[in-house]
């Protein structure tokens, strides 16, 4: 299988010579490359009942690295499950403009947190109004940067429970369709990116590069927020889910999720790349796509986030403050049960994830203990997941 450590290796060297990276595009790139290679190290299991023998290289765990999310996410979705609660959940969607894409890019850090500030405000003071629910209520919600064909198109996910917990202590239930009409979101959302957008620009924490640059002078600015306000901007509500059960395990494919899977990867053929897309404004087709090796590469560093900023982000009643005493009280009077068993191990969660028992040798069978030896770099842990 053809996967995105392939076009790293065959085309990565000469794309770092042509262009300019930023350090965490750098160690992204080069830990994708050495994924599961020699280079990071790795263990030797030996059976004791039959001495088979078999080598297994370290992850590189980048969080950008489409072979390193998988164990990840399935962590994440039994550390996430003990904070549902026995209610209907919606998934709910904030887009920016086009138009102020590229300024995003160019101010990831301070852009990407002010969508998460608006969105979290937005949600947050519209469920308070007693004309839609009148309560507090706790979601989480997650940044992606890419569309379906890699370009940028910085967006955030949002979980949001049928409900919430009033001032008074009562649990106030929503109606079967999301509480807050679309286009009231919409514009509470635009106005307060812009607003806020506004105060970073006079407080000189924006930078305007190449074609951006004309965005420097005032007037340009402005006339720019003036016609972003004039658009409608795009939050949708996907239909709710069926039971709370559902709603861990498919954001489970959002938070862990990288710009492309291996698996969408199609070909490497005379310097171009092919992949599988869904064309959205096309009834959801599946479509190929071939970029050149280059523009390829270009595009998947578009998505690589700035170091230590944080995409996924908790809310309201799964704040950490209110984690441990309200969201209890909210457990009660949903009547949700309390979740006592243990978490899965690692060895429980490979099972789950591949079918593959690797407690036991796959020359004989036997759950034995194993002996490890260590190859370097780092401890016998790291089992591979295909």
């Amino acid at each position: 299988m053809t996967e995105v450590q392939d076009i790293f290796l065959k085309y990565g060297k000469e794309y770092r010579t042509n262009h300019k990276l930023t350090l965490v595009q750098h160690k992204a790139m080069s830990a994708i490359q050495k994924c599961r290679t020699s280079q990071l190290g790795g263990h030797k299991e030996v059976c004791d009942s039959c001495g088979h023998t078999r080598i297994s290289y370290n992850s590189c765990r980048n969080r950008h690295c489409p072979k390193c999310q998988t164990l990840a996410k399935e962590r994440w979705i039994e550390n996430q499950k003990g904070n549902l609660l026995n209610i209907g959940y919606f998934h709910v969607v904030f887009t920016i403009p086009d138009t102020l894409n590229l300024m995003a890019y160019q101010n990831q850090k301070e852009l990407y947190t002010l969508l998460f500030k608006s969105v979290a405000e937005t949600l947050a003071e519209l469920a308070a109004d007693k004309k839609y629910l009148g309560a507090k209520i706790g979601f989480t919600s997650v940044l992606h940067t890419w569309g379906q064909n890699l370009m940028h198109h910085p967006h955030i996910h949002c979980i949001v429970p049928g409900g919430g917990l009033s001032t008074i202590g009562k649990w106030m239930n929503s109606r079967k369709k999301f509480f807050i009409p679309v286009k009231v979101l919409s514009r509470k959302f635009r106005g307060k990116f812009l607003y806020y957008l506004k105060q970073l620009y006079y407080q000189n924490k924006l930078e305007f590069h190449g074609s951006q640059e004309y965005l420097s002078d005032n007037k340009n600015f402005e006339k720019l927020l003036s016609s972003s306000y004039g658009k409608e901007w795009v939050v949708y509500c996907k239909p709710p889910f069926k039971n709370a059960a559902c709603v861990v395990e498919y954001l489970g494919r959002y938070t862990h999720r990288v710009a492309i899977s291996n698996k969408r990867v199609v070909s490497i053929e005379k310097d171009t790349v092919t992949f599988k897309w869904r064309d959205y404004k096309d009834a959801s087709k599946q479509k190929f796509m071939t970029l050149s090796a280059d523009e390829f590469i270009r595009r998947f560093l578009i998505h690589i986030l700035p170091s230590r900023f944080m995409k996924i982000r908790h809310y309201g009643l799964l704040g950490k403050r209110n984690k441990i005493t309200k969201l209890k009280i909210c457990k009660q009077l949903t009547r949700t049960p309390l979740i006592t068993k243990e978490k899965p191990s690692t060895l429980q969660l490979i099972l789950k994830i591949t079918g593959i028992d690797v407690s036991k040798c796959p020359n004989c069978g036997l759950e034995k203990s194993k002996r490890f030896m260590s190859l370097g770099k780092s401890p016998p842990d790291d089992i591979k997941i295909e």
